[in-house]
C-alpha cells in the first residue's frame, strides 16, 4: 500500500516526543541501571518514583520510573506547540471515538491523556517545569553520556493503519519497509522534530513498546558502555549490537533494563527537516536494512516487547519476516 502523503497542517501541532513512564518491580535496581550505569540525571526521587533527564534536556524529565507489581509501560509523552493545541488534540481524538481526559501530572502543566487507534496510552502537554542547563557541567557526565531522548519504536499489528493514524497527526514518514508479496508495510519511521523518527512501528504482536532510544555523542560512548556493562553485572542485559543500521544510518546498541524494558543507545542519523523530503523504501529481504554491518538481529529482538498498561494485545495478520540471526 502507498504510504500517506505528508499532512503539513494537522489539526494540532506536536513538537516532538517527550517522555516515557515505566512501572518497575525494583526501584533501587532500576536506579542503579539508569543513573549509575547509563548516566541519566535525577530530577526528583522518593520511595515510590524517580524522575530522570538527559544531559541536554531542560525539561524536568524524560523517563519516570515508578514502583509497581508488574513491569509495564504506562504512557508515552508528547509535547505540543501551544496550549490551544491541547484542546485541538482533545477534539481530534474524540472525533476518532477514542477516550480523552485531563489528568494531573507532577511537573507538567495541563495534560491530555488519550490512546491511539490500537490503544497505545499517550499524553500530550505544553508546559513542563524547566530546570537549569547542565550540558556544560562535564563533571556530571558518566555512563554512556546520554544527551536526550530520541524516539520510541512500537510493535503494531497493522503498520499501515498505525502510519495512517500518525500521518493524520502530522508525523512524516522518513523510511519504510514494504513486503513485496503483500505490498503491506512491515515497518515505518515517522518524525516531528527533524530527525529520522520520533515514533516508529514494527510489524508484530501488539501494540507493545519495542524500545525507547537515547541519543549519545559518539560511537565511542557506546563502546565505553559495553565495557562498563560487561564488568558490572550487566553482560546478559546486552541484547544486540553494536552495529550500524541501514535504516536511519545510525550507530546502535540495544540493551534491556532489569525489568526487560528495551533501551536503544543511538547516534549518527541524519536531518529530515525539509517537508518535501521523499521517504526511503527498503525491501524486507535486504540484509542491510536492519544491519548495514554487524551481527543480524536475534530472535528476541523481533518477539520481546513491553506491554502497555491496560491495553489489549493482538496478533498481526502479516506473517512476512526479515532475516533473523540463528
Amino acid at each position: 500500500m502507498p504510504i500517506p502523503s505528508p499532512n503539513l497542517y494537522p489539526e494540532f501541532n506536536t513538537v516532538r516526543l517527550s517522555h516515557v513512564e515505566f512501572i518497575v518491580k525494583d526501584l533501587a535496581a532500576s536506579r542503579a541501571f539508569y543513573v549509575d550505569t547509563l548516566g541519566l540525571q535525577v530530577s526528583y526521587e522518593d520511595k515510590n518514583a524517580i524522575y530522570l533527564r538527559a544531559m541536554e534536556e531542560r525539561g524536568h524529565h524524560c523517563i519516570v520510573l515508578k514502583q509497581g507489581a508488574e513491569a509495564v509501560a504506562n504512557v508515552l509523552g508528547m509535547k505540543v506547540y501551544g496550549e490551544e493545541d491541547l484542546d485541538r488534540a482533545k477534539s481530534f481524538f474524540e472525533k476518532k471515538g477514542l477516550p480523552t481526559e485531563w489528568v494531573e501530572r507532577p511537573y507538567q502543566g495541563r495534560t491530555l491523556r488519550t490512546r491511539d487507534n490500537f490503544g497505545i496510552p499517550l499524553e500530550f502537554y505544553h508546559k513542563m517545569d524547566r530546570l537549569p542547563p547542565i550540558h556544560q557541567q562535564y563533571k556530571l557526565y558518566k555512563g554512556v553520556k546520554p544527551l536526550r531522548i530520541d524516539h520510541f519504536n512500537c510493535f503494531s499489528p497493522d503498520v499501515d493503519a498505525s502510519v495512517a493514524f500518525y500521518s493524520e497527526m502530522g508525523f512524516r514518514v522518513t523510511e519504510y519497509t514494504e513486503d513485496e508479496e503483500s505490498k503491506k508495510l512491515w515497518a515505518a519511521w515517522l518524525h516531528r522534530k527533524g530527525g529520522v523518527h520520533d515514533m516508529a512501528f514494527t510489524n508484530g504482536r501488539g501494540p507493545r513498546l519495542h524500545h525507547t532510544a537515547f541519543w549519545v555523542p559518539t560511537p565511542l560512548n557506546i563502546i565505553d558502555l559495553l565495557d562498563l556493562m560487561s564488568t558490572t553485572g550487566y553482560l546478559k542485559n546486552i541484547e544486540r549490537g553494536p552495529g550500524r543500521h541501514g535504516i536511519s544510518n545510525a550507530f546502535f546498541l540495544y540493551i534491556l533494563d532489569p525489568d526487560g524494558h528495551r533501551i536503544e543507545i543511538y547516534c549518527s542519523d541524519y536531518q529530515t527537516v525539509d517537508p518535501d523530503l521523499e521517504p526511503i523504501k527498503w525491501d524486507l529481504k535486504d540484509p542491510q536494512r536492519q544491519t548495514l554491518w554487524g551481527a543480524p538481529a536475534p530472535k528476541s529482538w523481533f518477539e520481546h516487547g513491553s506491554l502497555f498498561a491496560g491495553t489489549e494485545v493482538r496478533d498481526s495478520s502479516l506473517s512476512a519476516t526479515p532475516i533473523i540471526a540463528p
